[in-house]
């Protein structure tokens, strides 16, 4: 018989800090824990803060974080009777929800059907047509003499993007008919080597679209709520680098038209649990672009605003409970901005930059949130994505919120790695930023690059000044990352934490 009302014990099927802010919300619950981790992330901080941890295989992400089998096996052996995703690797694999599922576990998250009908970009863009959700023009021919006749039918510039997958991967712009079919080809080499299905599809390529998405939640049970918008449009290789809630342009009439047919898309695919439904806007008109079918990595600005824990939602949810609350008990207070902490040079075509941080310090005071797996003598590993740590801000309107990341900004130290931190600065600095005038193509803006060559200057003497004093020569760091360990070490045994 279950002792906690929800969970008894809940692994984790991630790293880093997705995986510690899962824990979190468990160990509020009275859930126990159990981690997963390769040889890389041996004494990763999500290791020492579970209750359990077991070694599930090399560093190689296919040999570890996405070895289905393994992970089931290990979630047999440790007890568990649920399984958070967290997000990337298997979170949004439509066959790993349905092995969780099938092998007599809990999986918190969407059903497996749901996840395989949103995952294909086609097929999702063809139900929400069918349903009235706007969607761009697209084909999915690529006969040459059929998708010429649509691009001239729509005009140029068109993309073709890979039905499966995400993250950009796949993607090419075509600007005119010669390019059209070298385009085809390059996506569906992509699509096929990152995603093995070579699928692709043409549509309408808006040339500086604002990128905004609604958090949505439902029970499976008929119910379903939004819980506002954010705006995602500061991206790098189409992935996001800062996001914000509310959105700067969103005016009511418009909240209520995207967030219906937000609504309207996880109804029609029978949606359960946290997901995201993504949105291009231009020009007074919004396009369904794709749902994402987990917990996103910016649902903190969420979190910010609304003052609910999606994550605790997501668990009793899973649980069987209905959701705890209504649309009208939903509300938006203030506003939240979050940025990607990445180890890359942003100098250098963003080109990850994994290495060992030898001196960290993290920002804080009023409104200020940190989620990260680092600290000082951290190595980061090569083969994982190179976000490190999320920075969140919040205040009771976007003027005092950016001033408020720029303070937290200047106040961050890592040092031993390049991050992105001094383009966020530069970003919170800039004039079009400041008065909401952003866009998905906003960081090719020539501005943005010569500010950031001053703030990275800037950057370094700030941290190195004050990383001075968090070190007092090779003895102090050592000394404070043996601290950090011993106390990981303490808290481990103390919650009876076993390693296999």
């Amino acid at each position: 018989m279950s002792k906690n009302e929800y969970f008894d014990k809940v692994l984790v099927a991630n790293r880093g800090e997705i995986a510690i802010r899962v824990m979190r919300a468990c160990r509020e619950m009275g859930i126990e824990t159990v981690a997963v981790y390769s040889e890389a992330d041996a004494n990763a901080l999500h290791v020492k803060y579970a209750d359990e941890a077991f070694l599930i295989g090399a560093a190689h992400p296919t040999k570890s974080y996405l070895n289905m089998d393994r992970i089931l096996e290990v979630a047999e052996m440790a007890g568990a009777d649920a399984i958070h995703p967290g997000y990337g690797f298997l979170a949004e694999k439509a066959a790993f929800s349905g092995a969780v599922t099938k092998a007599g576990f809990t999986f918190i998250g969407p059903s497996e059907a749901t996840i395989k009908m949103m995952g294909s970009k086609l097929d999702s863009k063809q139900a929400m047509h069918d349903v009235g959700v706007p969607v761009l023009p697209w084909t999915k021919s690529t006969d040459h003499d059929e998708a010429k006749a649509f691009a001239e039918s729509i005009g140029y510039p068109v993309i073709v993007k890979a039905s499966a997958g995400g993250g950009g991967i796949g993607m090419t712009i075509v600007n005119n008919e010669t390019e059209l079919d070298e385009a085809i080809a390059k996506s569906s080499r992509t699509a096929a080597s990152a995603f093995g299905d070579s699928t692709v599809f043409i549509e309408k390529y808006l040339a500086k679209p604002r990128h905004i998405e609604v958090q949505i939640f439902a029970d499976g049970k008929g119910d379903v709520i939004h819980m506002f918008e954010r705006e995602c449009s500061i991206q790098r290789r189409h992935q996001k680098l800062i996001e914000e809630s509310p959105c700067p342009i969103m005016t009511d009439e418009l909240r209520e038209r995207m967030t219906q047919s937000a609504i309207t898309v996880a109804k029609t695919c029978n949606y359960e649990n946290a997901g995201t439904v993504e949105f291009l806007y231009d020009s007074g008109n919004y396009y369904f672009m794709e749902m994402n079918t987990r917990l996103q990595v910016e649902h903190t600005v969420t979190e910010l605003i609304t003052g609910l824990d999606l994550v605790r939602m997501q668990i009793k949810v899973a649980a069987g409970e209905p959701l705890p609350y209504a649309q009208d008990q939903v509300t938006c207070r203030g506003h939240a901005i979050e940025c990607r902490v990445n180890a890359e040079d942003p100098m250098n075509n963003f080109q990850a930059d994994a290495g060992k941080i030898s001196r960290y310090r993290s920002p804080g005071g009023p409104g200020i949130r940190i989620d990260s797996c680092i600290h000082a003598g951290y190595s980061i590993p090569p083969l994982y994505d190179s976000m490190i740590a999320k920075l969140c801000a919040r205040a009771m309107t976007r003027e005092e919120t950016v001033a408020r990341m720029r303070r937290a900004l200047t106040e961050y130290v890592i040092i031993g790695v390049k991050t992105t931190l001094p383009l966020h600065y530069a970003v919170m600095n800039n004039p079009e930023f400041i008065a909401g005038n952003t866009h998905t193509h906003f960081l090719q803006d020539p501005e943005i690059t010569r500010s950031l060559t001053r703030y990275m200057r800037e950057s370094e003497t700030r941290m190195n000044q004050l990383g001075d004093s968090l070190r007092q020569g090779k003895e102090k760091t050592i000394a404070v990352t043996a601290a950090v360990s011993a106390y990981m070490s303490a808290l481990a045994a103390k919650n009876g934490q076993k390693k296999e």
